[in-house]
């Protein structure tokens, strides 16, 4: 059951974070920190799962979305921090989804899809930082974070 109403959040958010950019109604630094705030929650939302038979995943993903929060934080309600953060923000979010990648493959070496989640996050991040690099769109690098928390939330259902 938990697995399902995991999987559903990270469908949701996903959507989301989809929806938000084609919007057009939110500035890059809102949404980039939406983005950050949806991982972030949903990694919290894994490390408090799964702490009951992998604490060491589960610190390592409690202490990432606290980090993720604070930064999401930052970027929504201080749009100053994205003039600081414009020219490694692009690597940080791209950075952090590989981290969340590396997370995911380390937490589900047993799940059927785990390693699928990892490696898809790994993807993702590199495609970010690479695609942020030339193109800067706030539409595609947030979709790209969208898509791994889609890739995530189906692989874990399937499971």
């Amino acid at each position: 059951m938990k697995n399902k109403i995991i999987s559903l959040l990270a469908i949701i958010f996903g959507i989301m974070i989809i929806s938000f950019p084609i919007l057009g109604v939110i500035a890059a630094s809102e949404i980039l920190g939406f983005s950050v705030l949806f991982i972030a929650i949903y990694a919290l939302i894994i490390g408090i799962t799964i702490i009951d038979y992998n604490t060491s995943g589960a610190v390592i993903d409690i202490i990432l979305s606290i980090i993720l929060l604070l930064i999401s934080i930052g970027l929504i309600f201080n749009p100053v921090l994205i003039g600081f953060l414009t020219e490694i923000s692009l690597y940080l979010a791209g950075i952090i989804l590989i981290i969340g990648g590396v997370v995911s493959l380390l937490n589900n070496r047993t799940s059927k899809y785990g390693f699928y989640i990892g490696i898809a996050g790994i993807i993702l991040g590199v495609c970010y930082i690479i695609i942020g690099t030339y193109v800067a769109n706030p539409i595609i690098l947030g979709s790209l974070i969208g898509i791994w928390l889609i890739i995530s939330g189906v692989m874990r259902l399937l499971n």
